[in-house]
């Protein structure tokens, strides 16, 4: 499946951006590029490989969250234009 300068055009429209003809046959090139990249990846055998988050051991472990109460949280609030009962009130967006 290649990408053509419609696929481009279609995805920019999607996205609310523009671009110029020189620009859209350029994208196509380099989305067409990547494509054939991931073609070839998708050749590897994997079968035996394990799925992993990072290559590299983690040896550094970060301290366990925990929750803490902001000392000067009600100042934070009272520079809110509207607040109520130590809450931000906001426009409503739901029914």
């Amino acid at each position: 499946m290649a990408v053509t300068v419609d696929d481009v055009r279609a995805v920019a429209r999607l996205a609310r951006l523009s671009f110029s003809a020189p620009e859209e046959e350029r994208l196509v090139g380099e989305l067409n590029r990547i494509l054939a990249y991931m073609a070839r990846l998708a050749e590897l055998d994997t079968e035996n490989v394990e799925p992993t988050a990072s290559v590299v051991p983690l040896a550094h472990r970060l301290r366990d969250d925990e929750p803490v109460l902001f000392p000067d949280a009600a100042s934070l609030v009272d520079g809110a234009p509207r607040h109520e009962e130590g809450y931000f009130r906001v426009p409503r967006i739901l029914d």
